[in-house]
């Protein structure tokens, strides 16, 4: 089954042209698969059954698995067995039948407009870091980009002129705008404090760490509790705060789901709903406490 799992991952990688993220999640959760089968004796990708598969998926309910992990799992199985079925590397998608759990829809964190400010206020310092991380911080708000994304930007896609950046992702692109505070930030870096954090000359990556190297998606989470820590903000703020608060903030202040759509990179426009949800959540506390008879 291992050698399976490796001609898929390969498959995802240089025909799909995935990310290095959803392959190692793919293989994570398909290696998972292997070694449950190999615990119950199967080691021939024949002799998997559509039982043995839904007896695997029992066992992570047993282990109170979350229902968001269990249907990734079970997204994961789906993809590899379709793939196997239409390369004829197996007679039937034994798959089929699985049926991911119901999950409920959490509401994000969102941080208040003033939260942000405090949040985005912080680095004040003039030294090559802060004026990082001050780019950092205020062209991710100004965008909604994941992290991922920010920490991948190359300084080929930022347009200081049209105060736009080009987002890559996988097999698609999106140009998303920005604001004048983001791009003082972004032009102050890139006078001041890029040039002094890097050693190669040659270096395209936009935001590099202190070492002059990209930088990794676990320095960005630090840095980013650390400003919410020194803003005296004590919600739970993660890189992904920032983002729902990007959308949330557009929609409430009049944005249509469609632009806010694009530029978050949502393939459905179900997943971006969710921001009206919270706008209206939002109309109908302020009435309640604004009106006379609310």
């Amino acid at each position: 089954m291992e050698k399976e799992i490796d001609t898929f991952i390969s498959y995802l990688h240089n025909v799909k042209k995935t990310s290095t993220n959803t392959e190692l999640s793919y293989h994570r959760d398909l290696m998972k698969v292997c070694h449950f089968m190999k615990e119950q004796g199967i080691t021939d990708i024949h002799k998997v059954t559509a039982e043995s598969l839904e007896t695997y998926i029992s066992s992570l309910e047993a282990k109170n698995f979350a229902a968001a992990s269990i249907s990734r799992n079970i997204a994961s199985i789906k993809a590899f067995y379709h793939y196997l079925y239409k390369e004829d590397m197996i007679e039937a998608d034994v798959s089929e039948e699985l049926k991911a759990p119901k999950i409920e829809k959490k509401i994000p964190e969102i941080m208040t407009q003033d939260e942000v400010v405090r949040l985005l206020d912080q680095p004040t310092g003039d030294t090559p870091k802060e004026i990082r991380d001050k780019a950092m911080l205020e062209l991710l708000y100004a965008t909604g980009i994941r992290v991922t994304e920010l920490i991948n930007l190359q300084v080929k896609d930022v347009n200081l002129q049209m105060n736009f950046i080009l987002c890559v992702d996988a097999n698609k692109e999106r140009v998303i705008p920005f604001g004048n505070a983001a791009r003082t930030a972004l032009i102050r870096y890139m006078e001041y404090g890029r040039e002094a954090m890097i050693d190669d000359k040659k270096e395209t990556v936009l935001f590099t760490n202190c070492s002059g190297q990209p930088m990794s998606r676990q320095g960005f989470w630090k840095l980013i509790k650390y400003y919410a820590k020194k803003a005296n903000i004590t919600a739970d703020i993660t890189p992904h705060t920032l983002r729902h608060s990007f959308a949330a903030h557009l929609v409430e202040n009049g944005a249509d789901l469609r632009s806010v759509q694009e530029m978050l990179g949502h393939s459905d426009i179900s997943t971006t709903q969710i921001y009206a949800t919270l706008n209206h959540n939002h109309i109908r506390e302020v009435y309640a406490k604004a009106h006379p008879r609310g």
